[in-house]
């Protein structure tokens, strides 16, 4: 027999607080809730699971309404796994890029740091050793022709 809870044990499983399980279950992104006699929420361990899948979906950047989405696609069953998987495939791309742009962020971090600890240990503020121009897409500007004369 499958372990059940009520919402306050759930909470404390997950680390969540009640308000935040009972938000995403008013947003439609906990499927297959049950109620027992008393009309109290029951849940199971795939709720754990679900809401660390949810909780993971919104960190990356899914929107609700995209979460949304998937959750009625999950509610369906299984003729829906196609449109579940393109879903999460483009989200994934779009994680990807963020990640791209994360790590060119931390890339510029890293260098001004060296640049402080150079400045720091020497007492002296360092050269500025070949800084590139990044514009806001992370590509280096295009080089521009000269004027014809």
């Amino acid at each position: 027999m499958a372990e059940s809870f009520l919402i306050g044990q759930l909470a404390a499983r997950t680390g969540r607080s009640v308000h935040t399980i009972r938000w995403y279950e008013a947003q439609g992104l906990i499927p297959g809730v049950a109620r027992d006699s008393g009309r109290r929420r029951v849940y199971g361990e795939l709720h754990i699971s679900w809401l660390d899948l949810m909780d993971r979906l919104r960190r990356t950047g899914m929107s609700i309404a995209e979460m949304r989405e998937y959750t009625e696609l999950v509610k369906q069953g299984s003729g829906t796994l196609g449109k579940r998987q393109a879903l999460l495939s483009a989200h994934r791309e779009q994680v990807k890029a963020m990640i791209g742009e994360w790590q060119q962020a931390l890339t510029l971090l890293n260098t001004k740091i060296d640049f402080y600890d150079e400045w720091v240990a020497s007492g002296k503020r360092p050269a500025v050793k070949g800084v590139k121009a990044v514009s806001r897409t992370g590509s280096a500007p295009k080089p521009r022709r000269p004027a014809k004369v």
